[in-house]
């Protein structure tokens, strides 16, 4: 089947929510026309964005990296008043610390808190009491967000929708080249075979774990990536963690969150939600790794690791696990920071790579984009 051949002005893939936010701000915010959003599933945000523990950071999370922490301080209260009906604010967040194989002392933790201005003081004697005192030093009250992906999707849609954007489901781009005239070419293939062959003259790579993935004159990004199946656990808690969510710190622990879209709690494990890693290769597509992976569940060793710091958990009901690839800066991995991969490939000029490790890092990549000049691609349709 031969391609049919169309213009854009601007093609983004990728439609979680890096890409679909990063479409409408160059529809509303910077005046394009002319947009294309690609997506191999059939709807937004419903790999990555939607299958991760759905936090809204504050900075607590990243003791190691101040830089990280100090913009999660200045994003968090730009999303909530940004996405307002997608934030989940009714629970109460605590942050323990363990007492061994902490990289953290409690006395740290209150002067970093301090340090990045996030509000933090001592649990109640009663949440404390949840946590076995032996292997936690103290527990702290913080303030820390849940959001709901769905209705970050149904926003996403709807603003599309508005803008004129076009959204093309079921459809994966394959190759992007540069064409003699100094443009743009992206090939796709959607679902039932049809082939299209797009010019123009810009294109946002917001593939997440795709990002290297391209044929043609694509010469991936410069960063190194590593990819990981990683399993997020849908969890029913007990009476007394209900309206929890609850962060150990800081090494080989774990976390649990509310998580909207389903109505219950993800558990994550340092030790055990990575299921697999190895360093990203173009010959390596990252989703057919995971398609061949047999997922099954680590959710009792999480369990039985996570009891011994707070006995009631093993009262935990297991409703499901949320298995995914999860990409990261190689570079990051000593301070565990999450700083976006923003990237100009100097030989497809017009062509952008971005990668986010945390939802709330959107603005970063906003930010980086108004400094950038984009013009309308004069043509007739």
């Amino acid at each position: 089947m031969s391609p049919t051949h169309e213009k854009q002005t601007a093609v983004i893939i990728g439609g979680g929510f890096y890409g679909a936010a990063i479409a409408i701000y160059l529809a509303k915010q910077r005046g394009l026309r002319h947009i294309l959003l690609i997506e191999q599933e059939a709807a937004l945000l419903t790999r990555a964005s939607y299958h991760n523990q759905a936090r809204v950071h504050n900075g607590y999370h990243y003791p190691r990296s101040f830089t990280t922490a100090y913009r999660s301080r200045i994003n968090l209260p730009r999303f909530v008043k940004d996405w307002p009906d997608a934030v989940r604010q009714d629970f109460t967040k605590l942050y323990a610390i363990a007492r061994r194989n902490s990289k953290v002392t409690a006395r740290q933790f209150e002067r970093f808190c301090r340090d990045i201005g996030a509000r933090i003081e001592p649990a109640t004697a009663e949440l404390q009491g949840l946590f076995e005192p032996r292997l936690v030093e103290k527990v702290f009250l913080v303030d820390e967000y849940a959001f709901d992906s769905t209705k970050l999707a149904t926003w996403a849609a709807d603003e599309l929708k508005q803008g004129g954007t076009q959204v093309r489901y079921e459809t994966k781009a394959v190759e992007i080249s540069r064409t003699s005239d100094n443009l743009l070419s992206v090939a796709t293939k959607a679902k039932d075979g049809t082939r299209n062959q797009i010019v123009c003259r810009y294109v946002f790579n917001c593939t997440y774990s795709g990002l290297n993935h391209f044929k043609g004159d694509f010469p991936g990004v410069q960063a190194r990536l590593k990819q990981e199946i990683t399993e997020m656990p849908l969890m029913r808690m007990p009476a007394p963690l209900a309206g929890l969510g609850i962060t150990v710190m800081d090494g080989p622990f774990f976390s649990m969150m509310p998580f909207p879209a389903r109505g219950l709690h993800t558990l994550s494990h340092v030790r055990y939600t990575p299921h697999l890693h190895w360093e990203d290769q173009p010959n390596i597509n990252p989703y057919d790794k995971l398609g061949h992976y047999e997922q099954k569940s680590r959710v009792d060793r999480m369990l039985r690791d996570v009891g011994r710091y707070m006995p009631c958990i093993l009262n935990a009901e297991h409703a499901d696990s949320l298995f995914e690839v999860k990409t990261v800066l190689t570079k990051s991995e000593g301070d565990d920071g999450r700083p976006i991969l923003f990237e100009r490939h100097v030989t497809l000029p017009g062509c952008y790579s971005i990668l986010g490790g945390k939802i709330d890092n959107i603005y970063d990549a906003l930010e980086k984009l108004d400094s950038e000049p984009f013009s309308e691609f004069e043509f007739t349709p």
